[in-house]
């Protein structure tokens, strides 16, 4: 064998050698990934479900409140038809 032909072989070697370690690592780096991922989604659902927590009791405030302001335009109501009473009362 010439030494070109030990050379290309060598390097041919060195080559395979050098691509299955950076396989290797490429698969460590996506296991890593999909566990950071993971994690992130855990996250994410942790932060709609506290999301949703704290929108259901805003949602029942915000019914109260408009419950309140139509009460209170109701009392309203009544009481303009209970002050026109009195004065058609005092009229008479």
């Amino acid at each position: 064998m010439d030494t070109a032909q030990i050379i290309l072989i060598i390097v041919i070697v060195l080559l395979t050698i050098l691509l299955a370690v950076l396989g290797v690592q490429v698969f460590f780096i996506l296991k890593e990934f999909r566990k950071t991922v993971s994690k992130a989604n855990k996250v994410l659902d942790n932060t709609n479900n506290i999301a949703q927590n704290v929108s259901a009791p805003l949602t029942s405030l915000s019914s109260i409140a408009a419950g309140i302001k139509t009460g209170a335009s109701f009392i309203n109501i009544f009481k303009k038809v209970l002050s026109s009473d009195k004065d058609e009362r005092k009229r008479k």
